[in-house]
């Protein structure tokens, strides 16, 4: 059975001692890696991966995940490349479709409907692909052979056919997951499911029935693949307490009114009892649902510290 590996999804910056200072912590706590998202008023991913990677050893850095709506294909791999030779091979690429309408429409990009915005995912996937391949552009020969510049290309050969860095594709629905089961070295289950006549963003949590079924699906649309991919889930919330129920109860009425207590409880997207219930949690998630990739985020890293400790040494 495939061993964890732990991430935390960076929220703010206060200060650049600060972050240092955060992501040194995470890396002594058994994090493995710093994942950035990519929302407008957060901080922009790219120079977050490559200051946190620099402030450590061994932590690997990642986009937990960029909209692609933001990003047009040469320049996203003019920067991935150049993050991937600045952080030594450490980085993780990945790769969303956008679900928050307001963001679009802040930033006056224009809002498509889904099946556009996914189409979108997968063009940009196979373009990524082949500007990691090569070759280079012809207009830069001149100066590349004047002052004998190299390429600009991924240090690492995993993802993309062999051409790039590790590719997670994250999503929900059918359309994406089956673009991460064509495509992907790691899927991320968001478990966040639109709810029917409300705005878009407007999510509840899946439920345990539902995350058996996701991760099925994905493994039939990925056939011979399924065994070679990795699987993560973005827990969103992480609770350590003696009594569960209550913590459940609370949230419920308070936060999560889609969801029963019972679902609360049973759902992979929250981690919610004492560090060893937790633990014993994961371990039964990982063989449920075969995730072994758990990314928190940035408010609960702290608590759910002592769960790694408890995984690796146990």
């Amino acid at each position: 059975m495939a061993d964890f590996r732990f991430g935390f999804n960076v929220f703010g910056i206060r200060s650049r001692r600060q972050f240092v200072e955060r992501c040194r912590t995470a890396e002594a706590q058994g994090y493995d890696i710093a994942l950035a998202p990519d929302h407008l008023g957060a901080p922009a991913p790219f120079p977050v991966l490559i200051a946190a990677a620099e402030a450590t050893e061994r932590l690997r850095v990642g986009t937990l995940v960029l909209n692609v709506g933001f990003w047009n294909s040469h320049l996203l791999a003019r920067e991935v490349a150049t993050a991937d030779l600045l952080t030594d091979g450490r980085l993780e690429l990945g790769l969303g479709s956008g679900h928050m309408r307001w963001e679009f429409e802040a930033a006056g990009i224009e809002w498509e409907p889904f099946a556009a915005r996914a189409d979108r995912l997968e063009r940009t996937i196979e373009e990524l692909g082949r500007l990691f391949g090569g070759p280079d552009y012809e207009e830069r020969a001149p100066l590349r052979d004047a002052y004998d510049l190299p390429e600009l290309r991924p240090v690492q050969r995993k993802g993309f056919g062999g051409s790039g860095p590790p590719l997670l594709v994250g999503g929900t629905g059918d359309t994406v997951l089956r673009l991460a089961a064509r495509h992907a070295d790691t899927v991320g289950h968001a478990g966040a499911i639109q709810v029917k006549g409300r705005p878009p963003g407007t999510f509840r949590l899946a439920t345990a029935a539902e995350m058996d079924e996701r991760v099925r699906f994905v493994r039939e649309q990925a056939g011979p693949r399924a065994d070679e991919m990795e699987s993560n889930v973005l827990v969103q919330m992480v609770a350590v307490t003696p009594d569960r129920r209550s913590v459940a109860e609370h949230l419920v009425s308070e936060q999560l009114s889609f969801c029963t207590v019972e679902e609360a409880l049973d759902t992979p997207l929250l981690l919610i009892g004492t560090e060893e219930q937790i633990a014993e949690q994961l371990r039964e998630n990982r063989e449920r649902y075969g995730f072994t990739y758990i990314t928190v985020h940035e408010p609960f890293m702290a608590e759910f510290a002592p769960v790694i400790e408890r995984l690796r040494s146990g």
